[in-house]
């Protein structure tokens, strides 16, 4: 049987590669990202792959997300929550509220959307059960200065991860998370790595990166696990780079 995938944050970066990854090992994959261009970009043409241009913070949207793959190809059989964003530098005394809420949005609240959906679809089919796959990022286990938002939402993560896990145990349904550090894509770029990254003493330091394709292949080693297998947590990083000793 093949199996399907919804992939969201799936026009670029981490997403982009995962849901090609997802696509080469066989997977019927729904694309899932608010512009619809880079989607098809990521499709290359391939009729395995459902272009659905979603705001995944949207509860209506993320029904028919769902609902579409479902119809189109009859389960789900893997989500990967990998849409999100990262918010502009800010200590927690001068965050925009306006940024705390997107990145709650989106974030936090776009996965909780997301997972239900999908576990709502995964209970009902049959063979019953599927896979949850969480893109945590390493902020759920330490931060970087100046992010409160974006840190708070990825340590929520964590919770709601190992929550879904345990609530769907029933069904056949697991929830894994990756955190991830320094895969290349235009969103570590933002904050510097290349040309100095802010760092707990004030510095600013050029960190090592890797490869966004290395980072899809643990994606696509979590997503490939039989059902009576599943990873509960992966941490990848650039080898070297100041997370275990950061501060």
């Amino acid at each position: 049987m093949t199996r399907v995938a919804v992939v969201t944050g799936a026009g670029s970066g981490i997403g982009r590669a995962s849901a090609q990854s997802l696509l080469a090992a066989g997977f019927r994959v729904a694309l899932v990202g608010r512009r619809e261009q880079p989607l098809f970009e990521t499709a290359a043409g391939t009729p395995d792959a459902l272009i659905i241009p979603a705001d995944v913070s949207d509860p209506a949207q993320v029904d028919v997300v769902f609902d579409r793959t479902s119809a189109t190809w009859g389960r789900v059989d893997v989500l990967f929550n990998n849409a999100g964003v990262f918010p502009a530098a800010a200590a927690v005394d001068e965050l925009d509220i306006d940024e705390w809420n997107r990145a709650l949005a989106v974030n936090l609240t776009a996965v909780m959307l997301c997972s239900a959906a999908a576990v709502r679809a995964m209970k009902a089919q049959s063979p019953q059960g599927g896979r949850i796959i969480n893109n945590g990022s390493i902020s759920a286990q330490t931060p970087r200065p100046l992010s409160p938002a974006y840190t708070a939402t990825k340590h929520a993560v964590t919770g709601l991860t190992k929550s879904i896990d345990l609530d769907g145990r029933a069904f056949g349904i697991t929830c894994g998370q990756i955190d991830i550090g320094n895969a290349a894509t235009h969103l570590t770029q933002s904050i510097g790595l290349s040309e100095g990254a802010l760092q707990a003493n004030g510095s600013r330091l050029v960190e090592p990166s890797f490869s966004v394709q290395d980072a899809a292949r643990a994606v696509l080693l979590m997503a490939e696990l039989p059902p009576n297998a599943t990873v509960n947590s992966l941490t990848i990083t650039a080898s070297g780079m100041p997370y275990l000793g950061r501060g």
